[in-house]
């Protein structure tokens, strides 16, 4: 989690160094004008290389592109009112070889490749003291390099398809270069992974470097990936399903890496009933160091508490799935809420492909209530004759601070909110569906179909939650970016085996993860759930009995699946089963472009359920361009490539 960090500048490569202590809360960093490559034969060198090359795994939470990219355009979220990028949600012609981010990830993830090969070609050569003195320390280390250069590479061929394929370092000036296949990249990602599942160490002290568990999990996902093509040609080989079902279940049952007892933990950095939040409270800041160092997790991007010494740009996630409070009664601008970049809501099928009455995970991961903060008495509505309660509150106050200011309700068409109901509440309620004064069911305050004027209020993911930057103007932030969690290792082996048609084993993964989201006997269950979910109050039995899959979830057309007309068979409908239950489990953290586009549904599933997202029907938008600035620097034959060259070294269509 928090790293010491050390940054060397020199001629071979930029190096952020990443000095992975156990959750410190501080940073070393240097700066070093005069090295030489020479440095990187040291033993020093090495291992200050091998930490610099952690440093691209931050780069997915960057920018703008982490949202873009990665959860743009998709089935389960679309664009909120505040749109910079839209053109990665609509797939219209802006979506091109020449758009920034396009070269950015691109870029980025090389970056952290060469670095993984330079450190691969050295270490074994080092005569180390201290380190690297032994065989099974340079080991160590190769296997974390081979690692994270699997992990690059890996994020590359799912967004670019067929790309240049580099396993030994570029040192000086090189201009040629050619795309290998997609299935000679798998080959060499499967290899490396198995490379770090064979060698790296089970646990690790310095929260933050590759381990066993890691390795593993990410080899399952490639098998799994691999393995789902149907008609893409990605090297698939009929054991995929058995290595990812077996590389998962290793995963699972060395019980290193257990689920979270409750999913919240997985995201408490301000919310715990005992700790109220605090920026200066000690005791709020053990829970995000607990969230994040969180034994579930299993790799992460690593960010520092302090924003200056926590990358080039900190972690930016936190502001895209902010709706717009500061301009409602009583709230004003303040870092817990954060800032209101609101680029990024639920699309309709995210709020209803959940149980909200016993699925405890949409509420534990939704923010739907907002606290009156403004400490001016200027700022809050007062009681009018036409709408108070009794006559003695006429020109008082409605709410006070530290009151509810307003509160979003995700309701359905069966369930709508009167508005008389609204009228006369003492705080703004943001329904997304209302009867209006004529009995007739109405689209509410927010839809995430409609035009930008209703889409600034909406329930809002707080699992990139960030309140402890040094203020409420700060972009940047300290939050570590989650890559891997064993939630995701049980709907792996759940998606193995169902596809080998073992669905009662698949079941048995999928429960577990119900297990968990069930509300458990005991558990004080919000108010949400008997005020708009259908729920009783003052209940606190355990849900799982209902929440529990079954085989007629996709045996059948379950309606609560929400299955595409077209989706007709038991093998079709698990498929999209468990892409539903990814939602379910996953929602927002930035794997959903991914896994659309490995099961060959994005074309299906993304328009579907954002109608923004109507473009993608366009066949080239299954892969991403290829950098202009990419084909624009590269030769052949010692000279630059033709325009006839560059197009063909494009993907198809763009």
């Amino acid at each position: 989690m928090k790293i010491t960090r050390t940054v060397r500048i020199a001629s071979l490569t930029v190096l952020m160094g990443l000095g992975l202590g156990s959750c410190k809360d501080y940073l070393e960093e240097e700066l070093v004008s005069t090295l030489t490559n020479d440095y990187f034969s040291t033993e020093q060198g090495l291992e200050d290389l091998v930490k610099s090359s952690y440093e691209q795994t931050r780069y997915k939470f960057a920018l703008e592109h982490s949202f873009a990219m990665f959860n743009y355009g998709v089935d389960e979220m679309t664009s909120a009112d505040q749109i910079n990028v839209e053109w990665w949600n609509r797939y219209d012609n802006r979506l091109n070889a020449s758009d920034g981010f396009v070269d950015g990830v691109w870029t980025a993830d090389y970056d952290g490749i060469n670095r993984c090969n330079i450190g691969i070609a050295r270490i074994p050569g080092i005569q180390g003291t201290t380190t690297l003195r032994t065989e099974a320390q340079k080991t160590q280390r190769l296997a974390e390099l081979r690692f994270l250069r699997a992990y690059y590479y890996f994020q590359l061929v799912q967004q670019y398809g067929a790309i240049p394929l580099l396993l030994e370092p570029t040192e000086g000036v090189k201009l040629e270069f050619t795309r290998t296949p997609v299935p000679e990249v798998y080959r060499a990602i499967v290899a490396d992974l198995k490379f770090a599942s064979d060698n790296l160490a089970p646990t690790t002290a310095d929260f933050g470097r590759a381990t066993k568990n890691a390795a593993m999990h990410y080899l399952a996902k490639v098998y799994l990936t691999r393995g789902s093509a149907v008609t893409d040609v990605r090297g698939q080989k009929p054991t995929d399903m058995d290595s990812a079902a077996y590389y998962a279940e290793q995963v699972i049952t060395s019980n290193r890496n257990p689920l979270a007892a409750n999913y919240a933990d997985l995201f408490d950095v301000a919310n715990s009933p005992t700790t109220p939040f605090s920026v200066a409270n000690p005791a709020t800041y053990a829970n995000s160091v607990a969230a994040q160092t969180n034994r579930e997790v299993l790799f992460s991007a690593q960010f520092n508490n302090i924003v200056t010494l926590s990358g080039r740009f900190g972690n930016r996630v936190h502001s895209y799935f902010t709706l717009q409070y500061d301009n409602e009664p009583g709230m004003t601008r303040d870092i817990l809420n954060d800032r209101p970049f609101r680029r990024v809501m639920p699309t309709n099928y995210a709020m209803d492909i959940f149980d909200r009455r016993n699925d405890s995970r949409f509420y534990k991961m939704m923010k739907t209530a907002w606290i009156a903060n403004n400490t001016s008495p200027s700022g809050y509505p007062r009681w009018t004759a036409a709408d108070a309660p009794t006559p003695a509150l006429v020109n008082q106050p409605k709410f006070a601070i530290n009151d509810t200011a307003f509160y979003v309700i995700v309701n359905t068409r069966e369930n709508p909110i009167p508005q008389a109901q609204i009228n006369r509440s003492r705080y703004k309620i943001f329904a997304r569906y209302v009867r209006n004064a004529a009995g007739n069911v109405v689209t509410g305050a927010y839809d995430p179909t409609g035009t930008l004027a209703v889409r600034n209020k909406f329930p809002q993911l707080i699992k990139y939650t960030d309140p402890y930057r040094p203020s409420a103007a700060e972009e940047a932030g300290t939050k570590d970016g989650l890559l891997a969690r064993t939630g995701e290792t049980y709907l792996i082996a759940a998606e193995a085996y169902g596809r080998k048609n073992n669905y009662t084993k698949a079941l048995e993964y999928v429960n577990a993860l119900r297990q968990r989201a069930a509300y458990k006997a005991g558990e004080v269950k919000p108010s949400v759930n008997w005020r708009v979910e259908g729920g009783t109050r003052g209940d606190v039995t355990s849900t799982y009995p209902t929440l529990m899959a079954r085989l007629t979830n996709f045996t059948t057309n379950d309606p609560k699946e929400l299955y595409p007309a077209s989706v007709t068979t038991t093998e079709q409908r698990f498929i999209h089963f468990i892409l539903n239950e990814r939602t379910r489990e996953l929602l927002g953290e930035l794997h959903r472009w991914e896994d659309l586009a490995r099961t060959e549904t994005l074309q299906l599933r993304a328009p579907l359920f954002n109608p923004d997202a109507a473009g993608v029907t366009d066949p080239k938008f299954k892969l991403r361009p290829i950098p202009q600035t990419h084909l624009e620097r590269i030769f052949r034959n010692g000279q630059p490539l033709t325009a006839q060259e560059r197009a063909e070294e494009q993907n198809p269509g763009y």
